[in-house]
C-alpha cells in the first residue's frame, strides 16, 4: 500500500470523506510533484483531498504520520556538540534559534531534549502525550518565555504587548516542534498506521455535544455560523415554495385567448416571502451543560441570517434572553456571564419543568408568534417526572408556521426515564437527534 492510500485510508477513518475520484486526482497530481518537496507535496494533497476548510488540522495531522520527516539527527549517544551541552545551554539554544528564526538549529536543539527527557519506550501503543509532557517540561515555558523577552526593548506598552505576543507565538511553536519528533520518533518505531489509531480523535462536526469538553466546544464555532447560513435560506426557500400567491386576473385572462376565452389555467402572483421569523428555546439545565454552550453558540451565530430572532433560555422557568445578545454586542463569553448573573430560566429549585416551561412560553411570549414564525426548541425533553404540558406545546405549535425540536440525547434513549419527547412529537413539525454538527448538518439539509 501506498503512503497516498493509507493517508486516504485514516482520513476516511477519522470520518473525512474523500471520494474515489478524489483518490485518483490526487494520485495523479503526485506524478506532476516534486516529492523531495513537503511543502508542495502537501499542498498538492490538501488541495486534492480537502474540501472543507474545518477538516484541514486533521489532514495536517495524518500528513504528518505518513509523510514524516526522519527523526532529528542529533543524539546524545552520537557525541555531537549539541548533545554535550547542559539543560541550561540547550534551553540558551532554544532561544537563540528562536529569536534568529533558526528552524534547523530549533529542530536538532530538540532532537536532543527529546532523546535526553522524553524517556520513550519503543513498542508501547501510546499517542505520545506523556513524552510531549516530560520534554516541554524540561524545556520550562515560562523561563523560554521570559529569555525570549529578555533583550528586547519594552519601553512603552504597545512594545510589551508585542513581545508578549512573538514570546507566546514562540512558545506554541516549540510546543508544536516538541510533538512532531515525538511523532516523528514514533512513526520510525511502529509505522504511521499504528500511531495514527492512537492519535485519531472525531472530527468537530462528530464530537458528542453533551460530553464534549470546552476545547472542542471552542472548535465548533467556525462550523456553526455557515451552517445558520444555510438553515436560514433553507427556511426562506420552504417558504417560497409553499406560496400560492394571489389571482393575476389581468395575466390569467390573457392567457385564456390561447383556450378560446376560457379561463383554464388561473395565473398567480408570485409572492416575496421575506425572512422567516426565528424563536429559540434553549434548554441550558446542568444535565445538557455542553449541549447549552452549544445551543448559545448557534443562537448567536443565527441573530445575523433572519430578520427577527428572540431568544428564550430555560430550565424550570423561562426567560428571553434577546436583549442579553444585543447588549452582548458579539462577544459569546459577555453574553454567557450576563445570563449566569441573572440566573436566567431558573424559577424555583433549577431542575428541568418543562411542562412548566411550555406553559408559561404560551401564556407570555406565543401572542408574539405568527405563522411567519419558526420555532427551534433545543432540549433533551427530560421533565424530572414533572407533567410535560404537551397541551401548551400544541398551543404554540399552532400558532407558529413550523416547530422543530432537536434533541441532543440518542434516539436509544428517548421516552426512556423521565424523557416524554414522544408526547410532543405529534406536535412539531420535525423532531431530529442533534447530538453531533452532522447531525445539524443532516437536519438543515432536511428542510427542502
Amino acid at each position: 500500500m501506498s503512503l497516498v492510500d493509507g493517508l486516504v485510508r485514516e482520513l476516511r477513518a477519522t470520518g473525512v470523506p474523500v471520494a474515489l475520484s478524489e483518490h485518483i486526482d490526487a494520485a495523479r497530481a503526485l506524478t506532476a510533484t516534486d516529492r523531495f518537496d513537503r511543502a508542495t507535496l502537501k499542498a498538492v494533497l490538501r488541495a486534492t483531498l480537502i474540501k472543507d476548510a474545518t477538516r484541514q488540522p486533521t489532514f495536517d495531522l495524518v500528513f504528518d504520520l505518513y509523510f514524516a520527516d526522519q527523526p532529528g539527527p542529533a543524539r546524545e549517544s552520537d557525541g555531537s556538540p549539541l548533545a554535550r551541552l547542559s539543560d541550561a545551554a540547550l534551553r540558551a539554544a532554544l532561544a537563540g534559534a528562536l529569536s534568529a528564526g533558526d528552524h534547523e538549529l530549533l529542530r536538532r536543539v530538540i532532537a536532543v531534549l527529546v532523546d535526553r527527557h522524553a524517556g520513550i519506550e519503543p513498542g508501547l501503543p501510546v499517542g505520545g502525550t506523556v513524552y510531549q509532557s516530560r520534554t516541554m517540561r524540561a524545556i520550562g515555558p515560562i523561563g523560554l518565555r521570559a529569555a525570549l523577552r529578555a533583550d528586547r526593548n519594552e519601553s512603552t506598552d504597545l512594545d510589551r504587548r508585542l513581545a508578549a505576543d512573538r514570546a507566546d507565538a514562540a512558545v506554541l511553536r516549540t510546543q508544536r516542534e516538541v510533538a512532531a519528533e515525538i511523532r516523528r520518533r514514533l512513526v520510525a518505531d511502529r509505522g504511521a498506521a499504528a500511531v495514527a489509531g492512537t492519535l485519531r480523535r472525531p472530527l468537530p462536526e462528530d464530537v458528542d455535544l453533551l460530553r464534549g469538553g470546552q476545547g472542542e466546544a471552542d472548535a465548533l464555532h467556525a462550523t456553526i455560523a455557515p451552517l445558520a447560513r444555510k438553515l436560514a435560506a433553507r427556511l426562506t426557500a420552504k417558504r417560497r415554495h409553499a406560496a400560492r400567491g394571489v389571482l393575476d386576473f389581468r395575466r390569467t385572462i390573457r392567457r385564456s385567448l390561447s383556450a378560446g376565452g376560457v379561463p383554464a389555467q388561473p395565473v398567480l402572483r408570485p409572492r416575496r416571502p421575506a425572512k422567516p421569523r426565528l424563536v429559540v428555546l434553549a434548554d441550558i439545565s446542568g444535565s445538557v451543560a455542553t449541549f447549552a454552550a452549544f445551543t448559545l453558540r448557534l443562537t448567536h451565530a443565527l441573530r445575523t441570517e433572519f430578520a427577527s430572532v428572540r431568544s428564550f433560555v430555560f430550565v424550570d422557568g423561562v426567560a428571553e434572553v434577546t436583549d442579553v445578545f444585543a447588549e452582548a454586542a458579539g462577544d459569546l463569553a459577555a453574553a454567557a456571564r450576563i445570563i449566569n448573573d441573572r440566573s436566567a430560566g431558573v424559577w424555583l429549585d433549577g431542575r428541568s419543568d418543562y411542562g412548566n416551561v411550555l406553559r408559561t412560553f404560551r401564556d407570555r411570549f406565543s401572542a408574539g408568534l405568527s405563522p411567519r414564525s419558526t420555532v427551534l426548541i433545543l432540549g433533551d425533553a427530560r421533565t424530572n417526572y414533572h407533567e410535560p404540558g404537551a397541551d401548551a406545546l400544541a398551543a404554540i405549535a399552532a400558532r407558529a408556521g413550523q416547530l422543530h425540536w432537536l434533541n441532543p440525547e440518542p434516539r436509544s434513549s428517548w421516552d426512556g426515564g423521565d424523557s416524554v419527547i414522544g408526547r410532543y412529537t405529534r406536535h412539531c413539525t420535525s423532531v431530529v437527534e442533534c447530538r453531533t454538527i452532522r447531525q445539524l448538518r443532516g437536519f438543515v439539509e432536511s428542510l427542502d
